[in-house]
């Protein structure tokens, strides 16, 4: 049973759709991999750096004014006698 051209240039357009279709999702799907291995060797890259930065110095404690001294009181003045 011969199938006729129509039905098989049908089926054909059919194949390339579907063909294209996949070749689509798998594009995509690559494109995602890939970004997510470009974000786990960057968080790698990062913790890798961490590791191995030498060690921040503690800011040393700020030096505190000495406590400046008191003003002595003031002596009365003595009372004069009339």
């Amino acid at each position: 049973m011969a199938i006729s051209k129509a039905k098989r240039a049908e089926a054909a357009k059919k194949a390339a759709r579907t063909r294209k279709r996949n070749a689509a999702k798998k594009a995509a799907e690559a494109l995602k991999a890939a970004a997510s291995r470009k974000r786990k060797a960057a968080a790698t890259r990062r913790k890798n750096a961490a590791k191995k930065a030498a060690p921040k110095r503690k800011a040393a404690p700020k030096k505190k004014a000495a406590p400046k001294r008191k003003a002595a009181p003031k002596k009365k003045a003595a009372k004069r006698k009339r």
